[in-house]
């Protein structure tokens, strides 16, 4: 009999849980020991741009999916007993949870965060039998707040879609640079415009090429961090990004502005890259878009601090060494957090730039680490299912 496995939260294809979900529940839709369920209707949105194999491949689990959820509305959080269900809550900063009256035969909260304020912790995790992260800083935090057993699967990426591959010729001449995450202080986009700002002002074929749209817009407005000028939306609600960049000293011709879009648009973007950008403050899990740019071959320059750690090996990547503690900012701890040097992140930029050997070495080093350390959704998929059947 398959164990029924319920995701407590949505999978999509715009934002890290929901790429989460999305993946492990297409690893998961015909195997013969889990049954995946989502905590939210997998609506035709949710698989945009999906290939048609593999929603094909998805239709049965998905329609039993949704037919689970409607039989939970109906008959209410008792259906999760009476099925046996492992119930897996998504749990942020806070460890707080939607629909955390859904109560299984066993329980795990999956926490991923930045705020080190963790006073509380017990009375918000008691819910759960075991606790789950996804990288190392994470678990050490855990076991710091809580007596639960705490245990670390890291995350990964598709590698059917993602990985080296020739660029489309349509680009030469120009040194693209992408940068990707919401735009946030955390997600340290000032540090990133200010590094680029001085380095594009030495190069006129540098680009910043940035995948900086979520779907919750509202929490980027104002953002300014280390730069003169904040971000701003427009009449219609629409982060004026570009403006944004532009007021901060960066030419409008040295900046593409992607739209929010499915992951499966991703890798035909960053084949085109010649390095990536990803100085984040702090990092719960490993950075996914940093992943993603790695198993295409890309080389990344990563800051190295908190969850991050976990992704920086010898030579796989421009690892930013320099890293000085972040001051607390309202209602966050920060407490491990790391604040990347200007000065370095351009001085990784003119080595990427200038060295082509090393570009191409770091880049090929970096798809090759992540398939050797496992850093895909389907190693990930098989270590969670071992970890859940073996809690039951």
């Amino acid at each position: 009999m398959r164990r029924p496995i319920l995701m407590n939260w949505e999978a999509s294809n715009t934002f890290g849980w929901g790429l989460l979900g999305l993946n492990i529940f297409a690893q998961w839709a015909n195997d013969s020991d889990v049954q995946p369920l989502m905590g939210f209707p997998i609506s035709d949105g949710s698989v945009q741009c999906v290939d048609p194999l593999r929603i094909a491949s998805l239709a049965s689990a998905r329609n039993d999916s949704n037919q689970f959820l409607a039989e939970l509305e109906r008959i209410g959080p008792r259906l999760l007993r009476d099925l046996q269900v492992v119930t897996v809550d998504a749990l942020g900063n806070g460890f707080t949870c939607e629909n955390a009256q859904r109560v299984g035969i066993r329980n795990v909260g999956r926490c991923i965060f930045e705020n080190t304020r963790t006073d509380g912790a017990e009375a918000g995790l008691a819910k759960y039998d075991s606790l789950l992260c996804a990288s190392r800083w994470n678990a050490e935090l855990l076991r710091a707040c809580s007596s639960k057993p705490v245990t670390m699967i890291h995350e990964g990426i598709d590698h059917a879609m993602f990985f080296p591959g020739p660029r489309s010729g349509m680009n030469a001449g120009r040194f693209f640079v992408f940068t990707g995450g919401k735009i946030e202080h955390r997600k340290a986009q000032d540090l990133a415009l200010l590094a680029f700002r001085e380095f594009a002002a030495r190069h006129d074929d540098a680009v910043l090429v940035a995948a900086w749209h979520s779907p919750w817009p509202q929490v980027s407005v104002g953002f300014q961090g280390g730069l003169a000028a904040p971000l701003r939306v427009d009449g219609q609600g629409r982060l004026e990004i570009r403006r944004w960049v532009v007021e901060n000293g960066i030419r409008n011709e040295q900046f593409v502005e992607l739209p929010l879009m499915p992951n499966q648009m991703m890798p035909a973007i960053l084949r085109e890259m010649d390095c990536s950008l990803q100085v984040s403050r702090a990092e719960a899990c490993t950075n996914l878009p940093a992943k993603e740019a790695m198993a295409c071959g890309v080389p990344v320059i990563l800051a190295d601090n908190t969850g991050v750690r976990d992704l920086v090996d010898i030579d796989n990547c421009v690892a930013l060494r320099r890293q000085t503690a972040v001051a607390p900012v309202a209602g966050c701890g920060t407490e491990g957090w790391g604040e990347s040097s200007v000065d370095e992140v351009i001085a990784a930029l003119e080595l990427l730039y200038t060295d082509t050997q090393a570009r191409k070495r770091i880049g090929a080093r970096g798809a090759e680490w992540i398939v050797e350390n496992g850093r895909t959704w389907r190693n990930h998929a098989a270590a969670f299912k071992r970890y859940l059947l073996g809690s039951v």
